[in-house]
């Protein structure tokens, strides 16, 4: 069972318990990490499409065959604001999923340590046990559910 240590104190987890949970975060690791190369990845792609010129601006194939002009400019405004506002929601998104995404990547990873040094599934409020349906549930638990509804509730 790998180098890492299970000791007692892990909350009374027996060790096929711990494998699970173990297992589970680590597979959450792995995808938090994919999460955020994805972020990273349609971020860079994102900021080198806006260095191209939009489907608007060129000039409109059949200009002054047929008499029709260019758009009006007015509307080349338009169609740039839009654009402009549509890719600051998208960053705004971006950035909202990736700081959420390395957040839990963080508890994800100390959930890891606390199970390597045998502090697993002990609440960091009150020390007693977190039940095995609450780490089950979120195996990143640092607070048993008392302790994290009295958390919650406080200003």
């Amino acid at each position: 069972m790998n180098d890492q240590v299970v000791r007692n104190d892990d909350a009374g987890l027996s060790a096929g318990v711990l494998a699970a949970l173990r297992e589970n975060l680590e597979d959450q690791r792995r995808f938090r990490r994919e999460q955020l190369q994805q972020i990273a990845e349609a971020a860079q792609s994102r900021h080198e499409g806006e260095h191209r010129p939009a489907r608007n601006e060129r000039p409109h194939p059949r200009a002054g065959l047929d008499g029709r002009a260019q758009r009006d400019r007015g509307d080349d405004t338009l169609d740039a604001r839009d654009r402009a506002a549509h890719s600051a929601s998208v960053t705004e998104v971006s950035v909202k999923l990736a700081a959420s995404a390395r957040m839990v990547l963080a508890d994800v990873e100390a959930a890891l340590e606390r199970m390597a040094h045998g502090q697993y599934g002990s609440c960091h409020r009150c020390t007693g046990p977190i039940s095995l349906d609450r780490l089950t549930i979120v195996p990143q638990a640092r607070y048993c559910a008392r302790c994290h509804r009295v958390r919650e509730t406080r200003p």
